[in-house]
């Protein structure tokens, strides 16, 4: 069965995982400081304001603009000591989970996001960044590949070898959601610092593309089955598949079956038309989780935009429908708070004990708010506000209800040690692990407030991933992309028309802009709200007999 994205520690960690004796974060104890309302404060003053009230990006980008005040550099420095207590010296890799010496691409992909914010942020200075960065780009490209195709899905930090999900010597196939995750990041290095573009190109230059992407554009996977044999499957649902489709497509492949959001369908979750994928779980044996992260890397990292260069800039979302769906995915949540008065920010995450990993999901299997571990038990008691999603959602949406996701995990750390996965909400207590996708994307978030959508295209440059091998096989025995060169039409009107993956009808919390190349979104932003208080719940009293007999 092929999962939304791997989960490396879901079944291979309990001595590490189950932590006793761990410390108790301190709590802030102050209100949300953007805003100055007060957690005390009615729910009708944690509302988004009212429509033309809100901030406009005026040259901005989508969320929060502007630098960091001392509170959130201070969290910052701490989420970047996870990456210094969990640093490999020998390999330049960053342990998954705390000092368990195993990793993903996924999770060193947020270690280069943790890199490049830490810089960015002069947290640490060019010299500790050119170090870590030429250290782990030479440990990628000398990594042994999974039956000299690409990326094993699991690698020992410390030794870089192949592993299973035990951390044993073995292999177990590649994710092509991992990969499509390192490959976002490897563009940013490149685009981001011309002089490490060399070593970057040759990382995924020695990669066999020929199993994973198919002709008509869906990206494969690998599993091997318990005979040893290599199995190709379809990876990735709706949010995952297209954030990594996005990953292919910015080195040139033809990613478009991946790109396609059918087959499609959605939920009505507090008046919100959730988007999820349409493909039964019963008969594709891959279930359709609909899960925060993706939507909140596409925007922390790409803005939302198609894989090139926007002329647009920052403030409008090249590609509309994902940052329509990802306002989706915000709005239900702030929706559920404000009719529950559950504090919600839901993303997979890591969990102590078994089953170790949970699908914090919005929508699963038929229901809403469905937390489901690998095996797709229920696991109600481990959904959690996950610190990567309050924060994400924080610097994406600039309304009150993000300040108050804001102050829940804030301070849900250790200054040396890096944030903790989240806070449990029913009541006990924090999730007592740190991680390097958790920390990563922490940081992401707080450089996005800063500069924007982190991929910037920067160098012009000649590409050597675009040359290398021009003369030789090479490029057509791995299915590397050919060069693109498109001839120029002077009869525009004979150039076909494309039609947008949501109709224009179908935008309903964005300002949609009609453009050349389809819809774009504007403004996202959450609607007023007017739900009605929750009403009490009549009962019997305990003298009268209950009219069925119990």
């Amino acid at each position: 069965m092929t999962l939304t994205r791997s989960h490396l520690f879901a079944s291979v960690l309990p001595a590490f995982l189950v932590l006793a004796g761990a410390p108790q974060p301190a709590m802030s104890q102050d209100g949300p400081q953007s805003s100055g309302t007060g957690l005390d404060a009615p729910v009708s003053e944690l509302l988004p304001p009212a429509e033309g009230t809100a901030q406009e990006p005026d040259g901005g980008h989508f969320g929060r603009n502007g630098p960091l005040t001392p509170r959130e550099m201070d969290m910052a420095r701490t989420a970047w000591s996870y990456f210094v207590e969990s640093y490999q010296p020998e390999t330049g890799l960053v342990n998954a989970v705390g000092s368990y010496p195993s990793t993903t691409l996924w999770d060193t992909a947020s270690y280069i996001s943790g890199l490049v914010a830490a810089y960015e942020l002069d947290i640490i200075d060019k010299r500790e960044f050119d170090t870590r960065a030429t250290k782990l780009i030479a440990t990628l490209r000398n990594l042994d590949l999974f039956r000299g195709e690409a990326p094993n899905k699991v690698y020992n930090t410390e030794t870089g070898a192949k592993v299973n999900y035990a951390n044993q010597p073995g292999e177990v196939g590649f994710s092509v959601l991992d990969m499509g995750r390192m490959l976002v990041w490897l563009r940013i290095l490149k685009e981001r610092y011309p002089y490490l573009a060399n070593g970057v190109d040759n990382i995924p230059l020695r990669w066999n593309y020929c199993n994973i992407v198919e002709d008509d554009g869906r990206l494969f996977g690998s599993i091997v089955n318990g005979a040893g044999e290599t199995r190709y499957v379809q990876e990735g649902r709706l949010g995952y598949e297209e954030y990594a489709a996005k990953g292919f497509a910015l080195w040139g492949f033809d990613v478009s079956g991946a790109f396609d959001p059918a087959p499609l369908d959605y939920y009505e979750i507090y008046d919100v038309e959730v988007p999820y994928d349409g493909r039964d779980p019963r008969i594709f044996h891959n279930q359709n989780y609909v899960l925060t992260e993706s939507y909140l890397l596409d925007g922390l990292e790409l803005g939302w935009d198609l894989p090139r260069n926007d002329p647009d800039g920052p403030g409008i979302a090249t590609q509309g429908w994902r940052a329509e769906f990802a306002h989706r995915i915000f709005l239900v949540q702030q929706r559920r708070f404000e009719a529950t008065g559950i504090i919600t920010a839901r993303s997979e995450h890591q969990v102590e004990g078994k089953p170790y990993f949970v699908y914090d999901s919005i929508f699963a299997d038929g229901y809403a708010w469905n937390t489901l571990d690998p095996s797709d038990v229920y696991q109600p008691d481990r959904a959690a506000v996950a610190s990567k999603a309050a924060i994400g959602m924080w610097a994406l949406w600039d309304v009150p209800y993000t300040d108050l996701l804001f102050e829940t995990v804030a301070n849900l750390s250790e200054p040396e040690g890096g944030f903790y996965e989240g806070l449990y909400e029913n009541g006990n207590g924090y999730i007592p692990l740190q991680t390097a996708n958790n920390n990563g994307i922490i940081l992401a978030a707080l450089l996005y407030k800063v500069e924007g959508p982190i991929l910037d295209y920067l160098n012009e440059n000649t590409s050597f991933w675009d040359m290398a091998y021009g003369e030789t096989d090479i490029r057509k025995n791995r299915c590397l992309p050919q060069p693109m060169v498109v001839e120029a039409s002077c009869d525009c009107e004979e150039l076909p028309q494309p039609e947008p993956a949501v109709p224009w009808s179908e935008f309903k919390y964005c300002r949609p802009l009609q453009r050349e190349e389809g819809i774009a979104a504007t403004e996202c932003r959450p609607e007023v709200q007017s739900f009605a208080k929750p009403e009490p719940r009549v009962v019997l009293p305990k003298t009268c007999r209950s009219p069925w007999g119990q």
